[in-house]
């Protein structure tokens, strides 16, 4: 959880220096977004070059409405640049795509695209995707009432098999999803493979390449194919905004074909207004996510991009091997590129809690960020974890992040996982007996909610600065792992409204 902002005093009309005063106190709230001590939601390159460019290059465009580049021909300037590097760089020369807003709207345009390709009806449907697929996809198949069909993946590889992803298949079926690499774990799916199946049964296949697609083309180690060079893949996803280092949000979709490419498109005439041609969720929408995506690919290039990835692979390599090397603690699966969970070793014979652990290293100054236990349509877990994203910054720091690490793993080896707080367990108590259900807690209004988390000493209205330092996350986890799932996404959906609301 980032800490919270209060409200903004009214008192500052007209006064530009007090109002920009107040935003930086505001800002001196926040998780550093510089500097590697944070790994995770932030991706910085550690150049200050590329950062003023970057700032120079969305103010540019600051005005400029990305609604229609006919009018605003920059845009589409811009946007056929990008495409023409990253089709390149994914390996496809005449793949066409369109600039989103960040990855879940790639995702969600991805599913749109291939459902309306195929002609099925809207409401209907299913798609194909592994356990730890981004969770975008479940949100594109809410919105437009498709039906998500994961597979579980093998927990000590991190991967899903192909015959199991054959196996899910059903007859209304109009989408594969594969992850490269998965976000929870840094697992990469067997693509090549999931090709092969896409081909024999004639569905497309997505590929999710959001968090690496800027980091895999220049991995320095031998990777299976995973992009639109494969047989069977049809779009891919990348970000921009992870490790194409632009500011939130910008990312990119591309496919293999152009009329799947226009299916991802809204356009009507069918109102008294202007004639609407929408390639993306938004209509009006900002360019300067497109603007500095454009300014860092043409600074960097090819060469610029391996250089950064050099800096990433270096810094990946021995926090990896510390957790190899720390009793108690092991990776997860078989993680390739620049993202790693870390769990509990249960072979060892004081194994590691890795919430505990992540507090403990977040006492020395590193955020890791921690994730629940999953447990699997056929029944199986993949484990509490603790993700780290690696960027090249990292490299500064990745000496005295080890030795934070280790030191971290030693403080905390043998106490038990966190328990959940009181009154969320006594929930958890009175829904495991029967004494409510399920959807009794569903129905409970905003403010007792609220109530409840408050109870169990979850405030989302803390002081300015004070959320981080309140909420003990082990115990939150360990709230999420004992509730069911449907239970934990109502509080969190209430904690942040709450937070993010006045009071």
């Amino acid at each position: 959880m980032t800490p919270s902002t209060p409200s903004s005093p009214t008192s500052l009309r007209g006064n530009a220096a007090g109002v920009l005063s107040t935003l930086a106190d505001l800002r001196a709230t926040d998780s550093p977004t510089h500097g590697g001590e944070i790994l995770s939601y932030v991706y910085d390159s550690g150049i200050a070059e590329l950062d003023a460019l970057v700032a120079n290059a969305a103010e540019l465009v600051r005005p400029v409405n990305g609604l229609d580049p006919t009018v605003f021909g920059s845009v589409a300037a811009l946007e056929r640049d990008l495409i023409a590097f990253t089709r390149t760089v994914f390996g496809d020369p005449t793949a066409v795509g369109s600039v989103t807003s960040g990855g879940t709207e790639s995702c969600i345009l991805a599913v749109k695209a291939a459902r309306d390709h195929a002609g099925v009806h809207p409401g209907t449907g299913s798609i194909v995707l592994p356990s730890t697929a981004h969770a975008a996809f479940d949100k594109a198949a809410r919105l437009l009432g498709a039906t998500p069909i994961r597979v579980p993946v093998d927990p000590s590889k991190s991967q899903v098999t192909a015959a199991a992803m054959a196996a899910a298949l059903r007859d209304d079926t109009f989408l594969i999803v594969a992850s490269a690499p998965d976000y929870p774990t840094g697992g990469l799916d067997p693509i090549g493979e999931l090709g092969a199946l896409a081909l024999m049964h004639d569905l497309p296949l997505h590929v999710d390449a959001c968090l690496g697609g800027f980091v895999l083309p220049w991995w320095p180690e031998p990777l299976p194919e995973w992009d639109l060079r494969v047989p069977g893949v049809t779009s891919l996803s990348a970000d921009f905004h992870k490790y194409g280092y632009a500011p939130k949000g910008a990312s990119i979709i591309l496919h293999t074909d152009r009329d799947r490419h226009r299916a991802g498109y809204f356009a009507t005439t069918d109102w008294p207004g202007y004639p609407i041609v929408n390639p993306t969720l938004l209509g009006s929408r900002t360019a300067s996510g497109l603007a500095a995506a454009w300014a860092i690919t043409q600074y960097l290039g090819h060469e610029g991009f391996r250089d950064l990835v050099a800096d990433i692979y270096r810094a990946t390599g021995p926090l990896r091997a510390v957790v190899e090397e720390i009793d108690g603690l092991r990776l997860v699966g078989s993680p390739i590129g620049p993202v790693f969970a870390v769990a509990a070793d249960p072979e060892s014979a004081s194994p590691v809690d890795p919430h505990r652990w992540a507090g403990a290293v977040a006492e020395a100054g590193f955020t890791l960020q921690a994730q629940p236990r999953f447990t699997q349509t056929d029944g199986t877990d993949l484990p509490s974890s603790t993700h780290l994203t690696v960027t090249p910054v990292t490299a500064a720091v990745v000496d005295r992040l080890v030795e934070t690490m280790r030191t971290a793993a030693d403080a905390v080896r043998g106490m038990p996982a966190a328990d959940p707080p009181a009154a969320l367990a006594d929930l958890a108590g009175a829904l495991n007996d029967g004494v409510l259900s399920v959807d009794d807690a569903l129905a409970i209004g905003s403010e007792a909610t609220e109530q409840v988390l408050i109870g169990a000493g979850i405030d989302p209205r803390v002081a300015p600065g004070d959320a981080s330092d309140s909420l003990d996350m082990a115990a939150v986890v360990a709230a999420i792992e004992t509730l069911p799932r449907p239970v934990t996404a109502k509080m969190l959906t209430e904690f942040l409204a709450a937070f993010t609301n006045p009071g």
